[in-house]
Order: structure tokens, then C-alpha cells, then sequence
């Protein structure tokens, strides 16, 4: 098989060349600068739903989610302008003010993306009326907990499931700030007929929304997983 083009471009004024068909986000991430991303994970198939990655380009008046938006020649990338900074802030404002986001009884204190974020960006407060959600905790699973009302609907977990594991036990019902994660067709996790209890959803959960009843986060969260797992199935 023919080895890809190399391509050249810029990003936050540096010149790097990256593989044609490479995504902004892994153009910059394998070139020491980050983007701050929620949905995004290595080994799974970009999301752009976190809108967290988005970048300007010179000469477009669009933003573009540097996860799904490919890499091309000549391009001139900013990824930290204060337009940006300002989005971003919005972006997790808005996370934080759907369902239940109380980081000191969060099971995910201290280890939660979403909380590390709002640290990394100043988000001190949120500027939007707070929606409190009551969802029941659902824990009929022998050690997997999920509790919806912390979601943040990155679909890790269902992806996960779905491209790795190999099973699609998790998906999505509903639609906009109702979309819920369910099991099967909706049904208790207990309960679920597919599910292997393989703890790969809980690894990859950003938040303190999945989790595994009993051990502490700082054993449970491995978000390398799906890359690690991915790489060894593409080995030649």
C-alpha cells in the first residue's frame, strides 16, 4: 500500500506537515499543542459534538471542530485566540448548567475532565439558568453504576461499546438536553442481555456519570484504553 502524502500547514504560526487526511486535532496534538477537548478520544471515531476543539482558519468567517475538520495544504490554523477562549468558556458554561455538576459530592471529584477544564479555562461561575435534573441512579448492574444526571452526552461510552467492545449495548433516546444514554432498548442495566460488564464505559467517562460501584476513580478512568486496544488489533 502506498504510504500517504505529506501535506504542509500551519498552526498557531508554526509550520508542521502531517500525513494527508490527518485531522487538525491529531495535526496539532502530535506537534505539542493542545485543543481542549471532552468528546474526543483516540481510537474512537470523531464525535464533534463538545464543540470544545473549535478553531479559526484565515479567510474563513467559520469556526471549525478541529476533530472532524481534515488538515489541508496551505491552511492557517489558530487554535487559542480570545474568540475562541470566549467560546469555549460558553461551551463549558453550558455543560455545567444541564443536569447536576456539583464537583464536592461528585464520586468523580479531582478526576473529572469537565471540572479540570472549567479550571484550565477560569470558569469560575455559570451565566445560565441552571437545568437540575432527577433522574434515578440506575446501580442494578452487579458493580456498573450509570447516573444520568451528570452526563455531559459526550457518547464515549457509546462509542466505546460500540467500536471497541463490539457489542453497542449503550446508545442514545431523546433528543437536544433530553437525550439520555440507555442500555439496550432502554432497559435496566441489570437487565441488559448484551452487555459484558467489560468496564470500558466507565474507563472512558470524562465526568462521574459511569462508574464502577466501589473502587475509586483514580483506578477506574484509563481514557488511553480505546487507543491501546485499537493499536494492538491494527498490528501487522
Amino acid at each position: 500500500m502506498a504510504e500517504n502524502f505529506m501535506i504542509t500547514l500551519k498552526i498557531d504560526g508554526v509550520q508542521i506537515s502531517v500525513p494527508e487526511g490527518t485531522t487538525i486535532l491529531k495535526a496539532a496534538k502530535d506537534n505539542g499543542i493542545l485543543i481542549p477537548t471532552l468528546c474526543d478520544l483516540e481510537g474512537l471515531t470523531p464525535y464533534g459534538g463538545c464543540r470544545l476543539c473549535l478553531v479559526e482558519v484565515t479567510g474563513s468567517p467559520k469556526l471549525f471542530t478541529a476533530c472532524t475538520t481534515p488538515a489541508n495544504p496551505g491552511m492557517d490554523v489558530t487554535t487559542n485566540s480570545e474568540r475562541l477562549k470566549n467560546y469555549r468558556k460558553i461551551a463549558v458554561q453550558m455543560l455545567m448548567s444541564e443536569r447536576v455538576h456539583m464537583c464536592a459530592v461528585c464520586v468523580a471529584n479531582d478526576h473529572c475532565e469537565l471540572q479540570a477544564l472549567a479550571n484550565q479555562l477560569g470558569v469560575n461561575h455559570v451565566a445560565f439558568e441552571r437545568h437540575f435534573t432527577r433522574e434515578p441512579i440506575d446501580s442494578s448492574h452487579d458493580f456498573l453504576v450509570i447516573d444520568r444526571n451528570r452526563c455531559i452526552l459526550c457518547t464515549r461510552c457509546v462509542r466505546v461499546c460500540d467500536k471497541i467492545e463490539g457489542v453497542h449495548t449503550l446508545d442514545l433516546k431523546k433528543r437536544s438536553k433530553n437525550t439520555e444514554v440507555i442500555m439496550d432498548l432502554d432497559e435496566a442495566w441489570g437487565d441488559s442481555c448484551s452487555c459484558t460488564g467489560c468496564r470500558k464505559c466507565a474507563k472512558v467517562c470524562p465526568v462521574g456519570a459511569i462508574y464502577i460501584e466501589g473502587e475509586a476513580m483514580s483506578q477506574t478512568k484509563n481514557p488511553d484504553v480505546a487507543e491501546f486496544i485499537t493499536a494492538r488489533r491494527n498490528r501487522k
